[in-house]
């Protein structure tokens, strides 16, 4: 009975999972949310399957990645030193 159990979960967990990850790669071309949705179907494939882990953590850490470089190039994230070199910002330096 628990082996039954156990298929009849997972393949729950496969038919949900799939379905999201469907719908969000239509979304992708069409209006929605589509990497959003495709990153919850991922979440949801991996409570039962190794590959879904595998692809949910290389998703996080290139998307780690890529806040990492937005923010390194959000003004103001990187600051001169003082006594750097003058800027309009800073006209009693100018001189």
């Amino acid at each position: 009975m628990q082996v039954l159990g156990r298929a009849v979960r997972r393949g729950g967990i496969f038919l949900v999972g799939m379905t999201l990850l469907v719908a969000g790669a239509a979304m992708l071309v069409l209006p929605g949310p589509g990497i959003a949705v495709i990153l919850l179907g991922l979440v949801v494939l991996s409570a039962e399957f190794l590959w879904a882990k595998k692809a949910l953590a290389w998703a996080r850490e290139r998307f780690s990645d890529l806040r990492d470089q937005a923010q390194a190039r959000w003004p103001g994230s990187n600051p001169t030193p003082p006594g750097g070199p003058p800027s309009r910002d800073r006209p009693d330096q100018a001189a």
